[in-house]
């Protein structure tokens, strides 16, 4: 069993600190020595009347760095992986409703007792008949050796979670196999803008911490595309708080980023004709305050009712993923003025984000 104050040398020590330092050090999200894994995004009032619906011992035990609570889920078979004391699950429980269903997984025990003695308290407070949520414990890198169903999943969600995996390339190929086809991988995560070193990779509290696993941004659009994802489109970039003298001297000249990102379960089709998208309306988007617009990603914010030109590839995801019926399609009279996804970087958007970090106990 490792310490805090011990290397970690093997992917058994990375879970051992992982479980300690989840289980044991943080009995809630203030105990965070960084903002890393602090949502500072404020969530809108639909948003935050979900979140007041959870019990007072759910809410204290989050950890998560964005708001995970995509569009249009009414009746959707969603994945929570790395749910902890299930914050989010009970937020999808409540959007997926009764006709839905949504399952977390977790490798620490003690935040799954938490998640678990909570479910009958939720459930009534929706005003379910039968719960809708179910937990598993097991490590995101051996999702094939639970009970999951292989393209079973309209959407799969994870909030801060996939910089802790060990294997980060099986995480996502296993996602990959257990969506279907045009489901979406939608999550929060920390990045880096250049490679940590060696010690700081390995420093226990920087990993508890969401920093030491972080992946170079660049790595990742690599392992998704690898893992046989669409192009990544970015839906929100937000700047990490200035951490404390001992943390910043341990990272260096890193800089990190909290970026949600879009994953489909489908080919880029990148030689698509160009599309005039027009949303109709019904996506139910919690992160607005009306229907009267659509945020597909920072590039692609669609007013109800007006034509928009889009690339071939963009038309052919929307049209390929749940959000197709809430769309028409008409051919193109122009050329689609959006940069391309891979143009976007999500260092140089938090930088010219208005929103900063906020505290985790505000």
């Amino acid at each position: 069993m490792t310490t805090q104050n011990q290397p970690l040398n093997t992917e058994d020590d990375v879970r051992a600190s992982v479980k300690q330092y989840y289980g044991d050090e943080l009995s809630q999200s203030c105990d965070l020595k960084t903002s890393a894994c602090a949502t500072s995004a404020a969530p809108t009032a639909r948003l935050a009347a979900l979140i007041d619906n959870l019990h007072d011992e759910t809410r204290a035990r989050y950890f998560g760095c964005g708001l995970i609570a995509p569009e249009a889920l009414s009746g959707a078979q969603t994945l929570d992986l790395g749910c902890g004391a299930g914050r989010d699950v009970y937020v999808l429980s409540q959007l997926v409703g009764e006709s839905g269903r949504v399952v977390g997984v977790d490798m620490t025990a003690k935040q799954l007792e938490v998640a678990e003695r909570r479910r009958e308290w939720h459930r009534e407070k929706f005003g379910h008949a039968v719960s809708n949520v179910a937990f598993l414990e097991g490590y995101l890198e051996r999702l094939d050796e639970l009970d999951l169903p292989k393209a079973g999943f309209d959407v799969v969600i994870s909030n801060c979670v996939i910089n802790l995996a060990t294997d980060k390339p099986a995480v996502f190929a296993a996602v990959r196999r257990l969506l279907k086809p045009g489901g979406e991988f939608y999550f929060a995560d920390i990045y880096a803008d250049k490679p940590l070193s060696e010690a700081a990779r390995r420093d226990p509290v920087l990993y508890g911490e969401c920093l030491g696993g972080a992946l170079v941004w660049s790595e990742f659009v690599r392992l998704a595309k690898e893992a046989g994802f669409a192009e990544p489109r970015i839906a929100a970039a937000a700047p990490i708080a200035p951490m404390s003298d001992d943390i910043a001297a341990a990272v260096g000249d890193v800089a990190f980023v909290s970026v949600t990102v879009r994953l489909f379960a489908a080919d880029a089709a990148r030689d698509a004709a160009p599309a005039a998208l027009t949303y109709t309306g019904g996506a139910d988007a919690v992160d607005a305050e009306t229907d009267d617009c659509f945020a597909f990603d920072l590039q692609h914010r669609f007013e109800k009712d007006a034509p928009q030109v889009v690339s071939g590839a963009t038309a052919a995801l929307i049209q390929s993923s749940r959000f197709g019926q809430f769309f028409d399609v008409a051919a193109a009279t122009g050329q689609s003025t959006s940069p391309a996804a891979e143009a976007i970087d999500p260092f140089t958007v938090a930088a010219a984000s208005a929103a900063g970090p906020s505290g985790c106990c505000g």
